[in-house]
C-alpha cells in the first residue's frame, strides 16, 4: 500500500490547484474530462483510501474503528454500528473490484469487514442484522433492527460477493433480503415497515393519532411511520443485489421501490417529503437537498439495473429534482449545495455537509451525461461544486473531508470521523465520477 500510494500526494497536490473563480467551460472537451478524473482518482486515494486505511481496520476486535481526531489518531473504541462497518465494507469490495492495483489489500479489508457482518451483525437466532452492538459484541436494547441498517447489510454482502465470488457472501445478502422481505414488507400499501423487533416484528405506538410524540431511533427515523432515508437506500441495495444476483424477487421489489420513491416520495415540483404515514400520506417537514439529489442518481441507477435506462417518467422525475435543487438550494456565489430550506423558497441552513456535496458530484454529472446537450447548466455547476470541495471541504494538512463547513467554506467543527461518517459518501462518488468522466471522455 504504502509503496503504491507513496506518489500520490504529490500527484494529488499537482493536479488539485483549482479556482473558485476560474472560468466553466460549457462545453467540456476530452482533455476536460480527463483532467477532472485523474483529480477525482488522486482525491479518492489521497482523502479517501489514504486516511482512513488502514488504520481503520481492527484487527483485535474485527470490524473497523470509527472514531479518529482530525489527525486521524484513533480516539478510542466504539460501539459497533451495522450502518458503518457495512458501509467500510462495501467500499472496500468496491475499490478490490474497481481498482486492479489496489485489488489485493482491499479484498483483504472486504473480508475482514464481511466476516464481523457475518458473524457479529447477523442474528442468527431470529434473523436479520442487529441495529447496533455494544462493547462486548452482544445486541443493544432489545436487539431492535431497522429497514435503514439492513439495506446497507444487503448492500456490503451483494458488493463482497461481486469482489470475491465467496459463495457465503451471496447466499447471506439474499437470506437477509428474504427475511427482511418476509417480515417488512407492506403488502397493503408497498413498500416496507422499517422499525422492527428482533423477531421481525413491525414496531408499533398503537394508534398514529395518538397524543404521544413519536419515538426516534438514532438517525431520525421516527417509529411506525415510513421514510424517504430508508426506502432511497433500499433501493441501492435492491438494485446491488439485483445486479449480482437476476434474482426475480429482487427485481419484482426493486421494480416496486422505484416506484414508491419515483411517485410517492418524489413530489411536484421535484423535492421529496421525509416522512410518511404506513398509507403513504405525507407527514409536513423541511426539504433535504442532499437527499433528493442522491436520489436523482439512485433512480437512474435502479433503472438501468432494471433495463430501462431512458425510462421517460424516471428521467422526468429526476431532472425535476436536480433542476428544484439547484433552483432553491444551490449556492451560485460560493458554489456547493445547503443542508435544507422549505420546498418553495430559498434554503434556511446554509452550512455544506461533505455528504451532500460529494452526492452533489453524482447527480450533477449525470445529469450533465443525460441532458447536457440541452443544457449546460449541470456541468457548470459540476464544476463549480468540485472546486468548492477542494477548496474548502478538503483538510489540506491533514487529509480527509470535514464533516461540515459554512457557506463561504469557514471551518468550525474539524470533525472528520464518527459513526455516521465512512468513507461511503465521498468514496462512492468519486469512484464514480472518475469512472464516467473517464467514459464521456471516450
Amino acid at each position: 500500500m504504502r509503496n503504491r500510494l507513496s506518489l500520490v500526494p504529490l500527484l494529488y497536490f499537482v493536479l488539485v490547484n483549482p479556482s473558485i473563480n476560474a472560468p466553466v467551460s460549457a462545453a467540456p472537451t476530452p482533455d476536460e474530462y480527463r483532467k477532472l478524473a485523474d483529480e477525482a482518482e488522486a482525491a479518492l486515494r489521497h482523502d479517501v483510501l489514504g486516511v482512513w486505511f488502514p488504520r481503520c481496520v481492527n484487527e483485535q476486535r474485527g470490524g473497523f474503528d470509527s472514531s479518529f481526531d482530525r489527525q486521524w489518531r484513533k480516539k478510542g473504541e466504539s460501539d459497533p454500528f451495522i450502518v458503518f462497518q457495512a458501509r467500510m465494507t462495501w467500499i472496500s469490495a468496491t475499490v478490490a473490484k474497481r481498482r486492479p492495483d489496489l485489488h489485493d489489500q482491499y479484498l483483504k479489508n472486504a473480508r475482514h469487514g464481511f466476516q464481523f457482518l457475518k458473524q457479529h451483525m447477523t442474528d442468527a437466532q431470529d434473523g436479520g442484522m442487529f441495529w447496533e452492538l455494544d462493547r462486548d459484541l452482544k445486541p443493544k436494547g432489545d436487539g431492535t433492527k431497522h429497514a435503514y441498517g439492513i439495506s446497507f447489510g444487503i448492500y456490503a454482502s451483494a458488493a463482497e460477493y461481486d469482489a470475491t465470488g465467496d459463495q457465503v457472501a451471496f447466499d447471506l445478502a439474499l437470506k437477509t433480503f428474504r427475511w427482511f422481505d418476509d417480515h417488512a414488507h407492506d403488502a397493503k400499501n408497498g413498500g416496507y415497515f422499517e422499525t422492527l423487533a428482533r423477531d421481525g416484528a413491525p414496531l408499533h405506538l398503537g394508534t398514529l393519532d395518538s397524543p404521544d410524540p413519536p419515538m426516534f431511533v438514532p438517525g431520525s427515523f421516527p417509529v411506525a411511520y415510513k421514510s424517504m432515508n430508508s426506502h432511497i437506500h433500499l433501493l441501492e441495495a435492491f438494485t446491488e443485489l439485483y445486479r449480482v444476483s437476476k434474482d426475480e424477487r429482487v427485481k419484482q421489489r426493486l421494480e416496486e421501490t422505484l416506484h414508491v420513491v419515483r411517485d410517492k416520495i418524489a413530489v411536484e415540483p421535484g423535492c421529496l417529503n421525509l416522512f410518511f404515514t404506513p398509507d403513504w400520506r405525507a407527514v409536513p417537514d423541511y426539504d433535504s437537498f442532499g437527499h433528493d439529489i442522491e436520489t436523482a442518481f439512485l433512480m437512474l441507477e435502479a433503472a438501468e439495473q432494471l433495463g430501462i435506462p431512458q425510462d421517460p417518467r424516471t428521467r422526468k422525475v429526476s431532472k425535476q429534482i436536480v433542476d428544484h435543487a439547484l433552483k432553491w438550494g444551490w449556492d451560485e456565489q460560493y458554489g456547493g449545495f445547503y443542508d435544507k430550506g422549505a420546498a418553495l423558497e430559498r434554503a434556511h441552513d446554509l452550512r455544506k455537509t461533505w455528504w451532500v456535496q460529494f452526492e452533489g458530484l453524482n447527480a450533477l454529472l449525470i445529469m450533465h451525461e443525460h441532458f447536457g446537450r440541452e443544457d449546460e447548466k449541470y456541468w457548470d455547476a459540476f464544476v463549480k461544486q468540485w472546486r468548492f470541495i477542494q477548496d474548502h471541504q478538503r483538510d489540506k494538512e491533514f487529509g480527509g473531508y470535514y464533516a461540515g463547513v459554512e457557506r463561504d467554506g469557514t471551518v468550525k467543527d474539524f470533525g472528520k470521523a464518527q459513526q455516521w461518517k465512512a468513507a461511503y459518501h465521498d468514496g462512492r462518488a468519486l469512484l464514480t465520477t472518475a469512472d464516467r468522466l473517464r467514459a464521456l471522455a471516450r
